[in-house]
């Protein structure tokens, strides 16, 4: 990070002045790490640097660095040592700290940023977390309380809990991929007895179906052999981490603990995301074959031998998922997320949540996106250059927003605490609804109506428009939702949601609809919808042939809806001409 005020050269030798011979032999030592160099104005006894006049101005400020002893121009070595580094930043012992900093390899992590939840060396501190902006700690001063500590237990805990579902999630697909298997061989077997009553005419046919079913075969294994290796690699480390948090508590290593219980807790996110990735029992199927009769009598006319078909084994575990899942709703919470600064109105156009605790909304009358803390209500804000429609969460700290009347995806990082404005994609249409899986957006446009498969660059992978026939399929695509095997857009003017696969396939769809808007997917691959007409919220199942009432005759019309798996909670706006548009109504599943 360059120091204000200075213009960072591209090379040294070819920009810098030396009208004076100080000015070239004694520099900044600090600045040089930049690639800029810069007359030394002063001397830190401390840190054994010599410093510029804006680095030596600024130097007692942070926290950490505060008892320095500085020189002035006058009385600071005129020799440079250019072997020496920089010492503690603190007059208290480092005790066990040894971790390096990521981006800093040659410091040593000694103090934690709070507000950004992250362990830091003193450069960071100097250059990205000043004192003056952030809370920042000397990790010897607060690491005691992890010895025993509550974080110490829990996040034991969530190790213990993660390496028991990577266990279960292998045993699950192990007796799938078993089935599976079985299947497949009495599919062969009835193969071999329906070719025994055809002619030699048949062995190429023969040889195709069983390919597919082999091929079939090979994928399951090997999607079980993908999940048995990477759920024994993340067991192995967070086994690795568990132990260590072990051995640093009972050796009393609170420095070392501190740090570890950081990066175990790091550890678990990465790895609880990289679970959601892995393949299920939902992408194991099960077969049958099916002999064509036909063949018996029209061989010459024929160009199948048979088809392997699935059983319809996904629907009966949605169905029975379904069935255990209560349906019931409580009574609606609601949270207002109008700010003081709003000048209109609130219209809340779309919702996510984080796991965090945190909602995002998107307010398309007074152009922002609002991050509200569900359990205190505080609210923080971002304003945008024009009306947002949508939003959701890509990855576990940036939301990505559609801005339809400037055919813009805007990307916006979070913290606990603060929004901040990121890079964004120009798209060829008024982007609506967006939805994220693996690395891939799905994107409805009003204009001209359509859905793209993107990548996070905005590479296009797929448009879909029309159907075999050449019609249009969409006429006013709002929202999409999609997992790993599905995309669905609700539209309000064909009264459906239209159900698509990753290949940009229509497969089917949930119709008369009055005026479908909101839309979200559940764990179990059905899914949420709003009526904005009917004023209900219906529950489809995931092949779009059956629907239930969840809620009806909601207050004002229901709008966007947002699904919280994680605490059985759905969030729904509404639109009217009062001012319950402010509210966001949160219902909990009972």
């Amino acid at each position: 990070m360059a120091v204000p005020g200075k213009k960072k050269s591209k090379k040294l030798s070819s920009t810098l002045s030396r009208g004076v011979a100080e000015d070239f032999d004694i520099f900044c030592k600090i600045c040089d790490r930049d690639d800029i160099r810069l007359p030394a104005f002063g001397y830190c006894v401390d840190c054994e640097e010599h410093l510029c006049q804006t680095c030596f101005n600024t130097h007692r400020k942070p926290k950490p660095l505060r008892h320095h002893q500085l020189l002035d121009k006058d009385h600071m070595p005129h020799k440079q040592n250019l072997s020496k580094s920089i010492k503690s930043t603190s007059g208290k012992k480092n005790g066990d700290l040894s971790k390096p900093c990521t981006k800093h390899t040659k410091e040593v992590i000694k103090f934690y940023c709070h507000d950004h939840n992250t362990l830091i060396c003193s450069v960071c501190v100097t250059l990205e977390h000043p004192t003056t902006s952030c809370h920042v700690d000397y990790i010897p001063d607060i690491s005691g309380q992890t010895l025993d500590s509550t974080e110490f237990k829990e996040t034991l805990k969530d190790i213990n809990k993660l390496t028991d579902k990577c266990c279960q999630i292998t045993k699950d697909l192990k007796q799938r991929v078993a089935k599976s298997t079985t299947s497949l061989e009495d599919a062969l077997a009835e193969i071999e007895n329906f070719r025994t009553e055809i002619n030699k005419r048949l062995d190429e046919l023969e040889k195709e179906v069983k390919d597919t079913a082999t091929k079939i075969q090979h994928n399951n294994n090997k999607k079980l052999k993908t999940t048995e290796t990477m759920c024994d690699d993340l067991n192995k480390s967070l086994q690795a981490s568990a132990d260590t948090l072990k051995h640093l508590n009972t050796n009393k290593k609170a420095d070392q603990l501190f740090t570890e219980l950081k990066i175990a807790q790091q550890l678990i996110l990465h790895n609880e995301n990289l679970t959601k990735q892995l393949p299920t029992t939902n992408d194991v199927d099960e077969y049958t074959f099916e002999s064509n009769q036909a063949i018996k009598k029209f061989l010459q006319n024929e160009k199948s031998l048979g088809t392997l078909i699935k059983k319809e084994i996904k629907q009966q575990a949605q169905t029975k998922k379904k069935a255990a899942l209560p349906m019931k709703m409580s009574t609606p919470r609601n949270i207002n997320v109008k700010t003081s600064s709003d000048e209109d109105g609130c219209d809340i156009t779309g919702i996510t949540v984080s796991p965090q605790n945190q909602l995002f909304v998107a307010d398309y009358s007074n152009n922002s996106i609002k991050m509200i803390d569900i359990k205190s209500g505080a609210i923080k804000q971002q304003q945008l250059v024009s009306n947002p429609w949508d939003v959701l969460m890509v990855t576990r700290d940036t939301l990505a927003v559609t801005l339809p009347e400037i055919k813009t995806i805007q990307f916006i990082s979070f913290s606990s605490n603060s929004l901040s404005m990121k890079n964004k994609l120009k798209v060829d249409g008024k982007c609506s609804g967006i939805s994220h899986h693996q690395g891939k957006l799905a994107v409805t446009f009003l204009n001209p109506t359509k859905l793209q498969i993107m990548d996070l660059k905005g590479n296009i992978k797929i448009t879909v428009e029309k159907d075999s026939n050449g019609d249009s399929i969409f006429s006013k695509p709002r929202y999409v939702t999609t997992n790993s095997h599905s995309i669905y857009v609700s539209d309000d003017g064909k009264y459906a949601v239209i159900w698509f696969n990753w290949q940009g396939e229509m497969i089917g769809r949930n119709v008369d609809i009055g005026s479908p808007r909101g839309i979200s997917l559940l764990d179990d691959g059905s899914f949420f919808v709003s009526d904005e007409l009917t004023k209900c919220i219906y529950r489809a199942s995931g092949d779009c042939k059956d629907r239930t009432t969840i809620l009806e005759n909601v207050e004002d019309h229901p709008y966007a809806v947002c699904w919280c798996a994680e605490t059985s909670t759905l969030y729904l706006s509404t639109y009217s001409n009062t001012e319950s548009n402010n509210n966001i109504k949160m219902y909990k599943m009972m």
